[in-house]
């Protein structure tokens, strides 16, 4: 694909700094955000009491693996407000999780804290190749989930004009890129999956379209999925993470030049890498569970929160600071199958390398007797909706094939006519159908 050059001289100073100056800068604020956390949240008062720490104890990065987890839970467990080290005059907006599979997941931010978040979202767009004057289509949800507004606030502080479509109403959005002709778009990967289905739906070609930077996140997507999206749409996709917990969309993005893994800004969070069973710290390159400190929020400082998502932490490229390596999945949304731990990122490797196959995919988990099941439901893409039944046939018989071989798994296999699995309008792919509980 194409690639738009970086212009250094727009870059902040500390995206060129040694390491030295970032180390210096993090001990400094780990101690101002330890303290405050301290000070101010009764739970982390306690849980640093239980621990046998104080935050004057943190003389060097390391001994911040001293101090305990933040989790999930125990942002619940306070709910709402319970984590706020502001009074809650000086919230000025709250988001939250969509609280699915229990309380949801409150978050604060003062004016200070959205003025960063504005500047780290703009630094990530900025990052994947964005420039004032372009125009970004945002088709990430608004409302209580943070995407759209952290993508909307982040483009207007770039100098970008910005489209607030946010998520559903397919047509339109079709509609709105062919008309407006937006420079880059930022939705969650399975989305723009569904955007070209329609672009096709309508006898358009999806790679014709004015968009030539797509900045891709709120899910697991695999470099599959990313040479899937470019081929059909001719741009580049560019990988931006961030969660709630920790801030939002641009908590980390990959830069345009190198696409090599999400650089993390390590001037505002401090990652860590650790053995998501025992919590046990891991080095650099290391594959584990994602653990992030805030190092400069202040309605909702965020000590060692374990995040779920597994990846590595990699060596600096574009950038001063480290970078992430690609979310192979959740901790808690690994599956265990007969004895063998399954990804959906892992199926959806497979499911994008069969030209027949549109790439969207479920996997639908059941039990016969005590025994786990598997089932991986595919379907046709539009050019082989006429496929005969011993075609049809091939294609289950190499999956199984390949999700035996590679995943080490077996499976059931169900491959469909086009458009029968739900698609996503308003935000993540519901990839899992968990069966086991009726």
């Amino acid at each position: 694909m194409p690639q738009r050059q970086p212009a250094p001289g727009d870059l902040d100073a500390i995206e060129t700094a040694s390491r030295d100056e970032i180390t210096a800068l993090q001990v400094q604020r780990l101690r101002q955000t330890l303290d405050h956390a301290y000070q101010n949240v009764a739970h982390y008062r306690q849980a640093f009491d239980a621990a046998g720490v104080r935050p004057g104890d943190l003389k060097t990065l390391a001994d911040l693996a001293k101090f305990p987890f933040t989790t999930k839970q125990d942002l619940r467990d306070n709910y709402p407000f319970g984590m706020f080290a502001v009074p809650r005059s000086q919230v000025a907006r709250i988001h939250a999780s969509s609280g699915t599979t229990g309380k949801p997941t409150v978050v604060g931010y003062t004016l200070g804290d959205i003025d960063t978040w504005a500047d780290l979202a703009a630094r990530s767009i900025r990052a994947a190749g964005g420039r004032p004057g372009d125009m970004v289509h945002v088709a990430y949800g608004y409302g209580l989930f943070t995407g759209g507004l952290g993508a909307h606030y982040g483009a207007e502080r770039l100098g970008c004009t910005v489209v607030p479509m946010s998520g559903g109403q397919t047509e339109k959005q079709v509609q709105l890129i062919n008309d407006f002709k937006p420079d880059i778009i930022m939705v969650t990967p399975s989305y723009m999956q569904v955007i070209i289905e329609e672009f096709r739906r309508q006898g358009l070609d999806p790679s014709a379209m004015s968009v030539k930077i797509g900045i891709f996140g709120a899910e697991p997507w695999t470099e599959a999925m990313r040479r899937e999206i470019e081929g059909a749409a001719g741009l580049d996709a560019v990988d931006i993470y961030g969660l709630s917990e920790v801030m939002g969309p641009g908590v980390a993005c990959e830069c345009i030049e190198s696409k090599d893994g999400p650089v993390i800004w390590e001037d505002h969070f401090y990652p860590e890498i650790v053995d998501p069973e025992t919590g046990a710290l891991l080095t650099d390159g290391s594959e584990g569970e994602l653990v992030f400190t805030s190092l400069t929020k202040q309605a909702l400082p965020i000590i060692r929160y374990r995040t779920r998502d597994l990846t590595r932490l990699l060596a600096p490229t574009s950038r001063a600071f480290r970078r992430m390596g690609k979310i192979v999945g959740r901790s808690d949304d690994m599956l265990i199958i007969r004895g063998v731990n399954v990804f959906p990122t892992q199926i959806e490797e497979i499911v994008l390398q069969h030209p027949r196959l549109s790439g969207q995919y479920q996997l639908v988990v059941d039990r016969e007797g005590p025994l786990d099941t598997l089932c991986v439901r595919t379907e046709l893409n539009h050019a082989s909706a006429q496929a005969a039944p011993v075609e049809i046939e091939q294609i289950v018989h190499w999956l199984q094939h390949r999700i035996k071989t590679l995943v080490g798994v077996s499976t059931r296999i169900e491959v469909l006519r086009p458009d029968s699995i739900e698609r996503t309008l308003t935000g993540k792919a519901r990839r899992v159908v968990d069966q086991r509980k009726r």
